[in-house]
């Protein structure tokens, strides 16, 4: 669980990391758009809440992690050449 994060304490996260977290966002948000798509068919109530709940989570943990990109910086690969 990340704490208070301001946007000077500034820390680097690798480009292959960024990627799957970018992936992983998508897979979230894509699966809120399936799971919400999915209400419509359902007729007890208390299952239909329960399933509105998966998808409110699913959206607040892909925003969290793209706050989290928003604060990082992504390290530059290292040259392949040495200079």
């Amino acid at each position: 669980m990340m704490t208070n994060c301001t946007a000077n304490d500034g820390f680097e996260i690798s480009p292959r990391f960024r990627l799957t977290v970018e992936e992983r966002i998508a897979r979230l948000e894509r699966d809120a758009e399936f799971d919400e798509a999915r209400v419509s068919g359902l007729i007890d109530a208390d299952h239909i809440r329960r399933h509105m709940r998966l998808v409110a989570v699913q959206r607040a943990e892909a925003l969290r992690m793209r706050l989290f990109l928003d604060r990082a910086r992504t390290r530059l690969p290292q040259p392949l050449i040495a200079l």
